[in-house]
């Protein structure tokens, strides 16, 4: 069942149905050099992802990372979705994409619905958008979707500052 959908895209929960998906998306150069390195390097370790960073968080905080699928295609193409961050007060959009579906404007389309829902449907005032100084993509998608850079912050295990985008 599609949570949030675009033209194109529709969000749904990520199952247990999806560990090979997720062991290709995060295993994927492209998320390892933005987002990072999750260790996951077996089916297992893909399936306790999808329990403890996603389904825990939809269990948790009633919203989370969903699964990007092309409608017509019916193909799963990336995440997308809010996250709640213990070291951040408020909560932030992050999306990822497979390289291969890159540049065709599914990300925007659909982290656009993500923003409008947060907003209208949730009731956030105030959103967050983090991202690598190097990821130039993800800041003008930000900047995009109407956030503005405000400061740069350490943030989780990188050794470099992220960028910190917000709403506000």
């Amino acid at each position: 069942m599609a949570l949030i959908q675009s033209d194109r895209i529709q969000l749904e929960e990520v199952t247990f149905d999806d560990v090979a998906f997720i062991f290709e998306l995060l295993n994927n150069p492209t998320w390892i050099e933005n987002i990072g390195d999750r260790g996951i390097n077996t089916k297992e370790d893909a399936a306790n992802y999808i329990q403890k960073a996603l389904r825990d968080s939809y269990l948790k905080n009633g919203f989370g990372l969903y699964k990007m699928i092309l409608k017509v295609e019916c193909i799963p193409i990336g995440l997308c979705g809010l996250l709640k961050r213990a070291d951040l007060e408020h909560v932030d959009i992050g999306f990822a994409i497979l390289p291969q579906y890159a540049r065709n404007g599914y990300t925007y389309e659909i982290a656009k619905a993500t923003y409008n829902h947060a907003r209208n449907k949730l009731g956030f005032e105030i959103l967050y958008g983090i991202t690598s100084k190097e990821n130039t993509a993800s800041q003008n998608l930000l900047k995009k979707l109407g956030l503005k850079f405000i400061k740069n912050i350490n943030f989780g295990n990188f050794e470099e500052e992220s960028l910190l985008f917000s709403s506000e």
